[in-house]
């Protein structure tokens, strides 16, 4: 298995090429990630991107725990302190070995009946919250494109189901994975083995490696970072949408190459009041309508010690 390289050059015509689709459909049914290129995010701001996460993490501890994430799961994710208890991949009992800063859209206020709702905590660095709303708004774009082709890719005629994404629920990880010793304990991850809870998660990754794919025979293969792509990979709300026609695969990620990693993931989901369900077009249905808030306060209870602690 291989993970296959799509040019989503003419995502954002009215009519996606026939062959975009074809192409589209062809990797994410059958591996549920692939490379994407001719975004039109310029390197330049992802060179930027990471650049400033290198320095927010350069911190002192001290300093990044004054923004320390809060109930509306924004800011600073301290090593040791997520653990992916809920995985059907392994038996998880070891914290993930990596920290993070998490962004997710930004509210004036916390608003009432709204999971998560809620205004961003910044760093005082300099050009770090410019970067990282700039970033964030043009991967919203590229996100609602993606969508849109994953859908009618997958058969869906009726896109009503974008307007869930108007405003959607947006994360921006900024992930620091330290080296873990070589003969470190088999389940010691820097992410243990899952897949991701939500609709589409478009990652920028440096050159050190470590993310693996588990293919459909269970086999762990790397995925190298390819210059001026994005990692893009299928998650359980968009499988769920497409009734299981596009895949929602199992990764890790074990950084023993003795180097710090960084990555950052961009998530990119419906409104968290979504009903999430089969679309007509997809087949007989295969999976139950969830409320995904729900399913959200579910997921991050059970890993965040913050959460937890509720």
């Amino acid at each position: 298995m291989h993970i296959p390289k799509i040019d989503i050059s003419g995502i954002e015509n009215e009519e996606l090429p026939s062959s975009l689709l074809m192409d589209f459909y062809d990797a994410y049914s059958k591996y549920g990630f692939g490379y994407i290129i001719n975004h039109g995010i310029e390197k330049g701001l992802v060179d930027q991107l990471f650049q400033v996460s290198k320095n927010f993490h350069a911190q002192p501890l001290s300093e990044k725990m004054k923004i320390a994430l809060n109930d509306n799961h924004r800011g600073y994710i301290a090593i040791n302190t997520s653990t992916d208890v809920n995985s059907k991949l392994a038996v998880v009992k070891k914290p993930n070995q990596s920290a993070s800063f998490m962004m997710m859209r930004e509210d004036t206020s916390e608003l009432p009946n709204i999971y998560l709702s809620g205004p961003n905590q910044w760093p005082e660095m300099k050009k770090f919250r410019e970067v990282l709303e700039e970033y964030s708004s043009q991967m919203t774009r590229l996100g609602k494109n993606l969508i849109r082709l994953a859908l009618i890719s997958a058969g869906v005629k009726d896109l009503s189901i974008m307007r869930s994404f108007e405003p959607a629920t947006i994360w921006l990880r900024l992930l620091h994975y330290p080296p873990i010793p070589k003969n470190s304990p088999s389940d010691l991850y820097g992410s243990a083995p899952h897949t991701d809870f939500g609709c589409l998660t478009i990652l920028a990754q440096d050159e050190i490696g470590g993310l693996q794919v588990q293919t459909k025979q269970g086999e762990w293969i790397n995925v190298p970072k390819i210059e001026e792509s994005f990692v893009v990979n299928v998650g359980d709300m968009l499988c769920r949408l497409t009734n299981g026609l596009l895949r929602s695969t199992p990764h890790r990620v074990i950084n023993k190459s003795g180097k710090e990693r960084f990555s950052c993931p961009f998530f990119f989901d419906p409104h968290v009041n979504t009903e999430i369900q089969p679309l007509i077009g997809t087949g007989k249905p295969k999976f139950s309508p969830i409320n995904f808030s729900s399913f959200l306060r579910n997921e991050l209870e059970a890993s965040y010690e913050k959460h937890k602690q509720k």
